[in-house]
C-alpha cells in the first residue's frame, strides 16, 4: 500500500505543481506564455518555486497518507525523521558524491557534445533567471526543502515500501534491491537523461546510508552538501562536473 501511495503522491505532485505553476502565472499576467516559458533554459523565479512547491506538497502528502492509513500515525516514527549529531557525517558523504560521479563520466565526456555545458544545465536552469531575493529563495529550496521532502518521499516512504515488499529474500538480495530501485526511480523522477547515470548512483547510496542508520538525518544532510556543491559549479564551473541538484 505504502508503494500505491507513492505513485499518488508524485502524481499528485505534478498536479498540484501545474495548478500552482497556473496560478503563479496568472498573478505575474504571463499565463498565455506558459508553453514558451516551461521551454526557457533559464525560467522565472516564480516559475521554478512554483514547480518545487507543488512536488513538495506531493511527496509530503503522500507519507502523511501512508503514515495515516497503514502507519502508526507519528510521522516521524514511521519514516525515520530524526536527526543527531553524527548526521554531519552526511557532508563528506554528499561532497564525496559529487566527485564520484565526475569521476564515473571522465569515459563517457569525450564522447558527448559539449558535455559541460549540457551537464550543468540542470543547475542553470535552476538559478539562472534568478537575481536577488529570488536567488536567495532558490539556493534555500535547494539546498533545505529539497533535500527534506525528496528525502521523505524517496528514502522515507518508497525505499521503505521497497524494502517490506523484498524482505530479507536471499538474505542481502533483497535489501539490494530496494536499495537499487528507489536509487534508479530517484534518478528517472528528476527527468534528466546525461545526469540519469549520475543521480541514479547518489541516490543509490543515499539509499545505502538510510537503510544502515535506520533514519533520515544523515540523507537530509548528504543531500543537501550534494546539492550545495552543485549550484557552487554553476558559479565556479571548473570545480567539477556536476549533475545539478538532486
Amino acid at each position: 500500500m505504502w508503494l500505491l501511495y507513492a505513485g499518488i503522491g508524485f502524481l499528485g505532485g505534478q498536479i498540484l505543481a501545474a495548478l500552482l505553476v497556473g496560478i503563479a502565472a496568472a498573478l505575474a499576467g504571463q499565463y498565455h506564455q506558459l508553453t514558451a516559458l516551461s521551454k526557457l533554459a533559464e525560467p522565472p523565479t516564480w516559475y521554478i518555486l512554483s514547480t518545487l512547491f507543488g512536488l513538495w506538497g506531493g511527496f509530503l502528502g503522500a507519507a502523511v497518507l501512508a503514515s495515516r492509513l497503514r502507519g502508526t500515525k507519528h510521522l516521524a516514527a514511521d519514516l525515520g525523521i530524526r536527526f543527531r549529531w553524527i548526521d554531519l557525517l552526511g557532508i563528506p558523504i554528499g561532497v564525496g558524491g559529487q566527485y564520484l560521479i565526475a569521476l564515473i563520466y571522465v569515459p563517457i565526456a569525450p564522447h558527448i557534445h559539449n558535455f559541460h555545458e549540457r551537464f550543468a544545465a540542470p543547475a542553470q536552469r535552476l538559478t539562472g533567471g534568478a537575481h536577488g531575493v529570488g536567488y536567495a529563495a532558490i539556493v534555500v529550496a535547494t539546498a533545505v526543502g529539497a533535500p527534506f521532502f525528496e528525502e521523505v518521499f524517496f528514502r522515507g516512504l518508497l525505499l521503505r515500501a521497497l524494502a517490506r515488499l523484498f524482505g530479507r529474500w536471499g538474505g542481502w538480495v533483497g535489501p539490494t534491491l530496494a536499495i537499487v530501485i528507489s536509487g534508479v526511480l530517484f534518478g528517472l523522477a528528476h527527468a534528466e537523461s546525461l545526469q540519469l547515470l549520475g543521480l541514479a548512483v547518489f541516490g543509490v547510496v543515499l539509499g545505502a546510508v538510510s537503510y544502515r542508520t535506520g533514519r533520515l538525518g544523515m540523507n537530509v544532510v548528504a543531500h543537501a552538501s550534494f546539492n550545495i556543491l552543485a549550484l557552487s559549479a554553476v558559479v565556479l564551473p571548473a570545480l567539477l562536473w556536476s549533475p545539478g541538484p538532486g
